[in-house]
């Protein structure tokens, strides 16, 4: 089956802030923009910033393998080579981690590296690794 890119668009308060946090810190390629949004390439997926100076993030939370893992969350699924060097640069930067980078249901199905932080809009983000991509839908 071939992987096409994923698209989604999310509320942000300061376009500057994003640009920042989504170019500079995240690394991703700006595309298209306006005064009202911008196109980033996260990892070969198209996301978008759009300017919503009254959205309020949700703060709920699930627990999951003891953790409050926030919801709604994005990220992507990173080979563990672009993981340890996602974490590293966000640690050298001083990002505040909702979950620091660790390692969740060790030992067990679906094991997986997986970080979250927020962005200065407060969406937030997880990144994750799988060491065997065939566990990312195995089923207990």
């Amino acid at each position: 089956m071939e992987h096409r890119p994923f698209h989604l668009a999310f509320p942000v308060h300061d376009l500057a802030a994003a640009r920042e946090f989504y170019g500079d810190l995240l690394g991703c390629a700006e595309g298209r923009s306006s005064s009202h949004w911008i196109d980033f390439n996260l990892y070969g997926h198209q996301i978008v910033a759009h300017l919503d100076t009254n959205a309020k993030p949700p703060a709920t939370t699930n627990p999951v393998d003891g953790e409050d893992v926030p919801v709604p969350h994005f990220g992507v699924v990173l080979t563990t080579t672009q993981w340890q060097a996602l974490a590293e640069r966000l640690e050298q930067r001083g990002t505040a981690f909702v979950i620091a980078p660790t390692v969740r249901f060790r030992g067990e199905i679906g094991e997986q590296a997986t970080m979250f932080f927020m962005d200065p809009s407060g969406n937030a983000l997880e990144f994750k690794a799988f060491a065997d991509d065939d566990q990312l839908f195995a089923a207990d």
